[in-house]
């Protein structure tokens, strides 16, 4: 019996575009911010929502701003260069792409926790301030990460087969 391969169709070719863009951008993004921790600027712009947050304001207490900071872009370039790594080792990319979900999770928690977050000439909340508009993004870098979690796993499942 012969089995004929036929070529990739219109949305096949289309879905593997965009799922390499969102893999490698979501990369490139995590990566992006994780290197600007460890410019002064970035770790003080970041202190106002890590002193705010009921979870996470105890760390300045034990690393100070900019170690902290440090250490936040630390992981991020970490987790970006896991994400990455997927064609050749998809469980270390599972690990990156869960990392980058906890990571985007507190950073959504900050909408919760962070006075201002409400554009007052607006009427408040639900209209957002320029540091609400900063967060809210974050919910779609939050399901690119459950996205190429979710799509590492199911590859790394296929590799032990």
């Amino acid at each position: 019996m012969t089995t004929t391969l036929s070529a990739p169709t219109t949305d096949q070719r289309i879905t593997v575009i965009g799922s390499t863009i969102l893999r490698y951008g979501l990369a490139l993004v995590i990566a992006w911010i994780g290197a600007l921790k460890f410019a002064s600027y970035e770790a003080t712009a970041i202190m106002p929502l890590i002193a705010n947050s009921p979870y996470q304001s105890w760390l300045y207490d034990i690393f100070g701003v900019q170690t902290l900071a440090a250490v936040i872009g630390t992981v991020e370039i970490v987790a970006a260069v896991l994400i990455a790594l997927r064609p050749w080792l998809p469980r270390a990319s599972a690990v990156g792409s869960a990392v980058a979900v906890v990571l985007f999770l507190s950073t959504l928690s900050y909408l919760f926790t962070t006075p201002g977050i409400g554009e007052a000439a607006g009427g408040g909340f639900p209209a957002l301030s320029m540091t609400g508009q900063f967060l809210i993004k974050d919910l779609v870098l939050l399901g690119a990460s459950v996205w190429t979690l979710g799509e590492s796993l199911a590859a790394r499942r296929r590799t032990v087969r």
